[in-house]
């Protein structure tokens, strides 16, 4: 049996060898590349025995000698060195070999001649999908998956929970020596335990914890401590909120950045003390300073910035779900995170967007290439607002390759620039260009990023001359990226002679006008530096508007926080400041979180699945809320929530929903809602309407203080939903006076708001005048009226619709040529700050760029999908010229949406009148055929004889048998 088998795997074998063996030649000239995405592990089933390690509340004080001290170091690095190697995960995602790029121009032999896995047409795609089945179904896989049995299964989890019993007994036994890193490594692992082969023991993380900050003074291990009495976690300790204070204030003492955030917070926003913005505004920045220096202590240019945080809620189109959200509706309903919720939600995953994103970049097209080495630089599929130094989404992550994103902007800036100069410096733009090229295109971006990389040694070693190359060649068709590095390279005189701080504030000059975030910042800085506060302001809001995440909202601070300090401002000035101040200081505290990124660590685990990657996440999340993360709060509160039922069987909640449970997420809701989330304002008065997490008290109270927080949301003017709720509560008269015409004025509003909410707005209406007319009838006042509107009475809607007929009725008033608009002069008059020579060019050249811009940074998933389209319509059978399908893309498609509803509805009412027409009909035949039965009993009789005569029939007596 087994020979028979080993037989037919050989054969498979060199079948699957034949079906590759012309990609093999072509390929085989070409090095292989590969590149990772970040993707998440499941953890395994297997639990870790508690019981198989020694707990110890406090290891045992020994007297420190030079041969203890030695011994327990080396424990330590022992524990060390094993807990690397079991926490250690292979890269989960292989780059593909037929779809890798390649800068070498060279190629076997027979290259012209056989077919190849990069070619067009059916051939080339027939190599393709054989090299992708010989991938996933090889022999030799089949093979290694038969040859893994159980029994390998069990002894690979002895040996790592063999190895954690290792890690966990030598940091007890350096402990035990004395040694308080290994005593803080226990802590560490007791409550953020790498994985289930780790106990998870909060009481012991505590005790250890506790014991490392009384013989050290540790302010990590304080703050911890301080966590533990703010929130009484995992019933360790009871919550003391005067001990919380006092912890998170030795914490911050000590340089500890998260307690220094939560400190600020607390005094800014009055938990468990009053409210002092002066305090707050000392500690944020304290900790806005930590994260600025180790910013600056990067290459030029400062530190990547980390991932953006992700809402989980906005993966599910927010809170209440698409077009009910906030979160999901009108201009957030572009955000990379809804995005990437909604192409999720329709199948589509990363891996296959940058299959597709290769397959064409190695065809041959540019765009594609790079738009991939773009992704591939800034490690994510959605890149932020503001340009190349403004980060990326953590949505789209997908992992940094340096390698890779380098060869394919080299690809594309080859076709320009085939070959560089000996000497860097000394290079010409026009003649190092290959012969007939005209216009850059692409080259001229990925000449920035190239730029970049040999400025600040990603993937490269740092060369200032190489960057200074690349700059001007991209700078030469006025790239704005290429300008901002010049800029830089001639302020900082990177190389060597090359220092001039006039013309490097010429080229920022330029890539401002252009409204880059990365140069108006330098602008700002520069004038800052200068003492020109007033026009220092002007660049950073600029910038900020443009895109800066972090600088412009620093040094803004800063300035707020001076004017805050300068005496003899009036008090309402000086709070304004103050206020602006702790909001930018709290921004650039968050964001500079390189250390430790306690929210993306929680996403990490919560995607993982597992009940332990859940409870971590939870906790990181707790941590991080409590230091006054708004997308903490949002992300516990939304696990939390009661109405969605996720961890009711965790230990949070074990069997039913708990009260406990539901007071956390109503804080977190709360303290979400008063940083300006207005979906979690709307969740608190769901909260207390329903009586989750409030204090036992009437239902009246409940509900009027729901109708306080829905009225709060409804005055943002951007949710629908608060809105709807207060028209009910209008309606019915719960929690406020009952008042249908306050009802309709809701319910149009809601409309307004929300155009998705048209079918329930409208039923709500049909049953709110049906109501009133029925109130009416039984003899109650302020009912609606049915005909005639009272303008003071008009709702928003018909006030609207009214000055539109109103505006319609009116002739047009007919345009002169060679005069601009209204909005037009508004435009060009608006006041854009400080002028200076050159600006008019620059207004001009950003005008002109604008689209260029626009299209850069659109949607990176929604442009594939357009283009994918697109070439199915090229290469179907009726194309574009179907005159069907030419109406819908014509000047018709607005009206077709407009009118859709109401044939929709004509269909139903005509399927409605077809349908009782067919019963009217079926009743009166049936009523007929009975009324013709009763007059003629005999005829239905005789109709059942068939040939036999009737009676009287003399004929009837030959039919008479005779037995």
């Amino acid at each position: 049996m087994v020979t028979s088998c080993r037989r037919r795997t050989r054969r498979a074998t060199w079948l699957a060898f034949g079906l590759v063996a012309l990609a093999a030649f072509s390929a085989s000239a070409q090095p292989e590349e590969s590149f990772s995405v970040a993707s998440l592990q499941p953890d395994s089933t297997l639990e870790f025995d508690a019981h198989d390690v020694r707990e110890t509340p406090a290891p045992q004080k020994i007297p420190v000698d030079s041969e203890h001290a030695s011994e327990a170091a080396r424990a330590l690095r022992l524990a060390m060195i094993t807990l690397s190697n079991l926490t250690a995960q292979p890269p989960p995602y292989d780059h593909d070999p037929f779809s890798q790029s390649s800068t070498s121009q060279t190629s076997s032999f027979l290259s012209s001649y056989l077919p190849s896995a990069q070619g067009q047409g059916p051939i080339g795609s027939a190599i393709r999908i054989a090299i992708k089945l010989h991938q996933k179904f090889s022999p030799f896989r089949i093979l290694s998956w038969l040859d893994s049995s159980a029994s390998a299964s069990r002894r690979k989890d002895e040996e790592m929970r063999g190895k954690a019993i290792k890690v966990i007994d030598l940091l007890q036994y350096s402990a035990e020596l004395g040694n308080t890193e290994a005593l803080y490594a226990l802590a560490r692992l007791s409550l953020f335990p790498p994985s289930v082969y780790f106990p998870s023991d909060p009481k012991l993380a505590h005790s250890y914890f506790s014991t490392h900050a009384s013989l050290t003074g540790n302010a990590s291990s304080q703050a911890i401590i301080a966590f533990f009495h703010a929130t009484g976690y995992a019933d360790t300790v009871p919550v003391d909120q005067a001990k919380a204070m006092l912890y998170y204030t030795f914490a911050s003492q000590g340089g500890h950045k998260g307690a220094q955030m939560t400190l600020a917070y607390r005094y800014w926003s009055g938990i468990s003390t009053m409210e002092d913005c002066s305090r707050a505004v000392e500690w944020y920045e304290a900790a806005a300073d930590t994260a600025t220096e180790m910013f600056l202590s990067g290459p030029p240019g400062g530190l990547t910035l980390p991932y953006t945080h992700t809402r989980i809620s906005d993966l599910d189109g927010g809170v209440y779900g698409p077009g009910a959200s906030v979160a999901s509706t009108g201009l957030n309903a572009v955000k990379p995170a809804v995005k990437a919720g909604f192409a999720q939600a329709a199948g589509e995953t990363w891996e296959d967007l940058l299959e597709y994103y290769m397959f064409n970049a190695d065809r041959g097209e540019m765009d594609f290439a790079y738009k991939l080495g773009k992704i591939f630089y800034q490690g994510s599929i959605y890149a932020t607002a503001g340009g190349i130094g403004s980060g990326s989404e953590g949505v789209g992550h997908v992992g940094q390759d340096f390698n890779l994103a380098r060869s394919y902007f080299l690809k594309i800036a080859r076709q320009v620039w085939p070959r560089d100069p000996i000497n860097p410096l000394q290079h010409n733009t026009l003649n190092d260009k290959a012969e007939g090229v005209t216009q850059l295109g692409w080259a001229a971006k990925s000449a920035a990023y190239l730029g970049r990389m040999y400025l600040r040694g990603e993937g490269v070693k740092r060369d200032y001359e190489l960057a200074m190359m690349w700059f001007e060649r991209g700078a030469e068709s006025g790239d704005r990226e290429c300008h901002n590095g010049l800029g830089i390279m001639w302020r900082d005189g990177l190389v060597k002679g090359r220092q001039d701080v006039k013309k490097a504030m010429e080229y920022f000059a330029h890539a401002a006008g252009l409204e880059l975030a990365e140069a108006l910042v330098n602008m700002g800085k520069y004038h800052y530096g200068r003492g020109e506060f007033k026009l220092a302001v002007t660049y950073f809001e600029n910038a900020i508007r443009c895109g800066s995440p972090f600088e412009a909202h620093f040094y803004l601070a800063k300035i707020h926080t001076m004017n805050m300090r300068t005496a003899g401002l009036p008090q309402g000035y000086a709070a304004g400041s103050c206020a602006n101040a702790v909001s930018f200081f709290k921004l650039v505290a968050e964001r500079g979180v390189w250390d430790d990124d306690l929210v993306d660590d929680a996403e990490f685990a919560w995607g993982s699945g597992t009940a332990r990657g859940k409870e971590m996440a939870i906790l990181k999340w707790w941590i991080a809320a409590e230091a006054g993360s708004e997308v903490a709060q949002n992300n516990l509160a939304y696990v939390l929530d009661q109405d969605r039922s996720i961890l009711r069987l965790t230990r949070f909640a074990p069997i039913e929903a708990s009260n406990d449970t539901a007071r956390l997420a109503l804080t977190q809701w709360t303290r979400s809602a008063a940083q300006r989330n207005v979906d979690s304002l709307v969740k608190v008065g769901d909260y207390y309407y329903h009586g989750l997490g409030v204090p036992d008290e009437p239902e009246s109270i409940r509900w009027e203080k729901a109708a306080k927080y829905y009225q709060s949301a409804a005055d943002t003017q951007m949710s629908a939903l608060a809105m709807w709720n207060l028209g009910w509560m209008y309606e019915n008269g719960v929690g406020v006076p009952q008042d249908f015409h306050l009802a309709k004025r809701h319910y149009d509003r809601a409309l307004e708001t929300n155009a998705e909410a048209y079918l329930p707005v409208l039923l709500s209406l049909v049953k709110l005048y049906t109501r009133s007319i029925w109130h009416t009838l039984q003899g109650g006042d302020n009912g609606l009226p049915l005909w005639g509107y009272d303008e003071d009475k008009l709702s928003v809607a018909e006030r609207a619709n009214l000055k539109r007929e109103i505006d319609g009725a009116s002739p047009p008033q007919p345009e002169s040529e060679g005069i601009s608009t209204a909005e037009e002069l508004e435009d060009d008059l608006r006041d854009d700050g400080s002028w200076y020579i050159g600006k008019a060019r620059d207004e001009f050249h950003r005008r002109r760029m604008g689209g260029a811009r626009r299209e850069e940074e659109e949607d990176p998933v929604q442009w594939a999908r357009e283009r994918r389209n697109a070439e199915n319509e090229r290469d179907g059978d009726f194309g574009p010229e179907d005159y069907f399908d030419a109406a819908l893309r014509g000047g018709h498609r607005g009206e077709e949406v407009e009118n859709e509803f109401t044939e929709t509805m004509l269909l139903v009412g005509l399927c409605v009148a077809v349908a009782i027409l067919i019963y009217i009909r079926t009743r009166i035949v049936e009523r007929a055929r009975r009324e013709q039965e009763e007059r003629q009993p005999g005829e239905q009789q005789q109709q059942h004889l068939g040939m036999f005569p009737p009676p009287g029939d003399p004929a009837r007596q030959d039919w008479l048998i005779w037995r």
